[in-house]
This record gives structure tokens, C-alpha cells and sequence, in this order.
């Protein structure tokens, strides 16, 4: 309860409350009870809430996700997906059970027919929000080094990020769990970002600042983006189809990344002002 209460005040975009790893079997109804209420109880401001269900496979699973389903959750996040079967089998366990409409579903990725289903998965269902890739269980599965660099990975992050665009969902990079190595966390939220991922699942409330610093648009990235999107707009007006911008040519396919940046800027600084405005 001491971890749920101190969620409040971290400056995260969301929160996943986990009933599968980070929960002993003993103890699984004990935390979908305190999860659930605490979902219910609310006071995490804008930050999104998700609650990991553990596998329907699993004695816990069935009745997590009917005790999810009515706690007022932004999503459900489910465990080893790697059919778009369990994503509609989960589906239809939230809408028996009084799910929302609004109620999203992710996925997490991490064995490898996760990766070779993923177009499939991100298809499902319009419930269908995020991916998130759990790099540690898929580095077991594929029985590969996890490095610094992760080249083993190279290929089932690609797969599952192109699904993610295709579908037009958000998806989540891996978890970095060497808390000791600053300079190595750094370098894999750089390699996310610049890979595409929207953003990273973090296991400690330390990494959050530095997550947050690489994956927040910069400010001049804001600016420039804002000013394209003024003057595409003015070209529009005119009936043409293309800007110049300080000698750059400007065209549709620009402005929509740029409108994508600020809207992801706003949500950001909303959610802070949120966080500051709570403590």
C-alpha cells in the first residue's frame, strides 16, 4: 500500500499496478483487492491507470480481470499475448462484467510468437491501445544476450513497433534494470526514442527524470513545430498545397508529425501542472 500511495506524486504518464510478477502466489487476492480499490479510491490526477492482470492461464487470472474491469481503470494490461484469441477472450470477460466502453486493452510482447502475431494482436480489437515490450522474458524465450545495444533485439522490436503504426496504437519500450548504470539507462531511452517508441516502462521511481528528460519533446522542437503548422496553415488559406519555413519546404505529411509533437507537449505539461496541483 506504502508503494501505491507514494505513485501519486511520481511524474509518470501512467502507472501500471501489477497483480502477475510483482506479486507471490500467497498473496494474489490480497493485492487485486487493495489494487482495485485503490483504482477506485482515485487521487493519481491525469496519470493514466493500468492494472496488470495476471495470465488467464493462471488460478488468479479470470477473476482479475472481472474485478478490473469494474474499478474504474483506464486499461487492462495482459501477460505473454501471442494470439489476437486472448485478446478477444479477454474482451469478452471485461464486456460481461460492465467494462466501459472506454476501457482500453494492452498487450504485453514478450515470447516470440508475441512478436511473429503482433500485426494480428494490434488488429484484435478497437479496444486495442499500447504494446509494451517486456524485454527481460523475451530475451529468455530467444535465449540471447541482453546487451548494451541489444542487436539481439533489433528484429522483434522492429516487428512489433511497425505493428503498433500500422494499427495506429502506442507502444512501450522495455524495462532497464540495472538501476546502478546511469549512463546505460541513458543510452537505452536514446535508442528507444530514436527507434520510435513513445515512451519506456520503468521500474524505479529514480529512472523517471531521465526518462521523462529524453522522451519530452524539446521546447525548440515545439517551437518549429508550431510555426510550420502556422504557416502551412496560411499557405492553405491561399489555396496552396506547401510552405517554405526558413528555406525548408513544407508539406502535409510535416505539419501532422508536428501537430503529433505539440499535442504530445501539451498532455505532458497538463500532466505535470496535474501532479503539482495534487501535492
Amino acid at each position: 500500500m506504502r508503494a501505491l500511495e507514494k505513485a501519486k506524486s511520481i511524474i509518470a504518464d501512467g502507472l501500471i499496478l501489477d497483480l502477475e510478477d510483482a506479486v507471490a502466489p500467497d498473496a494474489k487476492e490480497i493485492a487485486r483487492r487493495q489494487v482495485c480499490q485503490t483504482v477506485k479510491d482515485g487521487g493519481y490526477g491525469m496519470r493514466e491507470l493500468i492494472v496488470r492482470v495476471n495470465g488467464l492461464a493462471t488460478p488468479w487470472g479470470y477473476e482479475d480481470i472481472v474485478q478490473a474491469s469494474r474499478c474504474g481503470a483506464d486499461a487492462i494490461l495482459l501477460p505473454k499475448v501471442e494470439s489476437a484469441d486472448a485478446i478477444r477472450h479477454l474482451e469478452a470477460i471485461m464486456r460481461a462484467n460492465g467494462a466501459p466502453d472506454e476501457m482500453a486493452i494492452w498487450a504485453m510482447m514478450e515470447t516470440p510468437r508475441s512478436v511473429l502475431a503482433s500485426e494480428q494482436i494490434a488488429a484484435s480489437t478497437p479496444r486495442m491501445q499500447c504494446l509494451v515490450m517486456g524485454t527481460s522474458d523475451l530475451a529468455k524465450e530467444l535465449d540471447c544476450a541482453h546487451t548494451r545495444e541489444r542487436l539481439p533485439f533489433i528484429t522483434s522490436l522492429g516487428l512489433c513497433l511497425l505493428a503498433a503504426r500500422a494499427y495506429g496504437l502506442a507502444i512501450l519500450d522495455g524495462v532497464y534494470l540495472d538501476l546502478k548504470d546511469d549512463a546505460g539507462f541513458d543510452f537505452a531511452c536514446r535508442q528507444g526514442a530514436e527507434m520510435g517508441f513513445d515512451g519506456k516502462t520503468l521500474i524505479h521511481p529514480n529512472q523517471v527524470a531521465m526518462c521523462n528528460e529524453v522522451f519530452t519533446p524539446r521546447r525548440e522542437d515545439v517551437e518549429w513545430s508550431r510555426k510550420i503548422i502556422a504557416a502551412h496553415q496560411e499557405a492553405a488559406a491561399r489555396g496552396e498545397g506547401v510552405a517554405v519555413v526558413d528555406g525548408k519546404l513544407i508539406e502535409n505529411l510535416h505539419v501532422e508529425s508536428a501537430r503529433r509533437l505539440v499535442k504530445m507537449f501539451e498532455a505532458i505539461e497538463q500532466m505535470q501542472a496535474s501532479t503539482q496541483a495534487a501535492e
